[in-house]
């Protein structure tokens, strides 16, 4: 998180302000501004030295009316209470808004994993998973690979939980490697999601995507396939991407003018999203301040990193050509700031729709394990497509027959989603 920005605080807010929109009733918002389990653990795991360290780990669960709870387990030495519940949150709206029948839940455990040995990794997320065993699983809550985790720690989890059950169940851990119950295409998913998101933006607006430029921050997974897509598949120009770079513990903007190369840059670039600075230099890549990406003359900004990044004050900072600001990663943009890029008419696409191919892949690969037969990739990835269009098509549909912004329509696609399955179920 940036500055003093409370995620949680962040997310309730969002919500109370479609809730006093659609006259949603005291007794619903009162089920639906928490989350309905929380767990707050202790991991002692011993070290390469012999010494026991003590972690101290989260796993929330925010509603379960609509399928199993899922979401991701992050690794991140900021970690907090209140983040894992603002992202719980966010995944009950994602899985709705994408009609996946599926609940939110989200995990962390406050660690740099850089500072971790292979062997620590492992032990660090058995132990997690020993903990949990009776509150996780395919039919309860689905962990899967999110900031500073690897589809390797998640094959970890899958054996762990199987050996405790006793039977082989990949379908409780998702974003496992590819021939581990893993699925085609997961890994990048929610990068392309974010770009079939843009591509139906774009045509909306009518707005060519062969003469658009993107400015992008960060450079993990997710930052990574939206520049490949936005080339590639838009034919658009990506001319920066940014990164924390974990040697000296500062941001950085790496640009181009004439176009960024994803592919290059994703070849010099550590598994924690940190580019070689020095191989960057020598392929002709501008290095700014981490901070420049924002203020960029394009047509599209990217915020794929971490949460509060476009604030009341950064907001002030996005250049008057941007037409869309797609937003890659989870809760970027503060409620603030969403005031100010709602005065200025940018099409902002909001989060939980724009990013929720992950989880939607995540679904998918769930399906493959249970029916023990694997899809190719092309067939994951026009399912994925077809499911992120229509999940779009519908929020607009939204935003234009309310007349409100696409932010809002999305929180109402998703809130009539959960509350109808609450209603169906007899919980309210």
């Amino acid at each position: 998180m940036s500055g003093s920005t409370n995620a949680f605080e962040m997310a309730q807010a969002q919500f109370d302000h479609v809730a006093d929109q659609l006259g949603l009733d005291e007794q619903v918002r009162e089920i639906l501004r928490w989350p309905a389990r929380e767990f707050i653990i202790r991991i002692p795991v011993r070290m390469d030295d012999g010494k026991i360290k003590v972690f101290q780990g989260f796993r929330v669960q925010h509603n379960d009316a609509r399928g199993p709870n899922k979401g991701g387990i992050r690794f991140h030495p900021a970690e907090t209470v209140d983040t894992v519940r603002a992202l719980a949150m966010w995944m009950t709206w994602k899985c709705a808004v994408a009609d996946i029948p599926l609940g939110g839940g989200k995990g962390g455990i406050i660690v740099d994993p850089a500072t971790l040995s292979n062997g620590e990794k492992e032990r660090l997320v058995r132990a997690y998973i020993r903990i949990l065993v009776r509150n996780v699983g395919p039919r309860q809550d689905v962990p899967a690979p999110d900031v500073g985790t690897t589809a390797q720690m998640m094959g970890w989890m899958m054996d762990e939980y199987s050996r405790l059950v006793g039977q082989y169940t990949p379908g409780a851990i998702t974003g496992k490697p590819l021939g581990g119950g893993g699925s085609q295409g997961r890994t990048e998913a929610t990068g392309y999601g974010v770009i079939y998101c843009v591509r139906e933006a774009m045509k909306h607006l009518g707005i060519d995507p062969k003469t658009t430029t993107a400015a992008v921050q960060g450079f993990g997974n997710v930052a990574q396939y939206a520049s490949i897509g936005f080339i590639e598949q838009l034919g658009g120009k990506v001319i920066c991407v940014s990164c924390w770079d974990r040697n000296d513990k500062t941001a950085y903007t790496f640009t181009k003018a004439e176009g960024i190369d994803p592919r290059f840059l994703k070849g010099i670039t550590d598994q924690y999203g940190t580019i070689d600075k020095e191989k960057a230099k020598a392929a002709g890549y501008a290095i700014e301040d981490g901070g420049a990406w924002i203020s960029k003359k394009v047509d599209v900004l990217i915020p794929a990193a971490l949460e509060g990044q476009i604030n009341g004050d950064t907001v002030k900072l996005i250049n008057s050509a941007v037409k869309i600001i797609a937003e890659g990663a989870n809760g970027p943009t503060t409620p603030e700031a969403d005031v100010v890029i709602n005065q200025r008419g940018i099409f902002l696409i909001p989060d939980f729709l724009c990013n929720s191919g992950g989880v939607t892949c995540s679904y998918f690969e769930s399906v493959q394990n249970d029916q023990n037969f694997y899809w190719t990739k092309d067939e994951v990835l026009v399912k994925l497509d077809h499911t992120m269009t229509q999940a779009f098509d519908s929020v607009l549909g939204m935003s234009l027959d309310k007349k409100v912004v696409m932010r809002d329509a999305a929180y109402m696609v998703a809130i009539a989603k959960v509350v109808k399955a609450m209603e169906l179920r007899g919980w309210i």
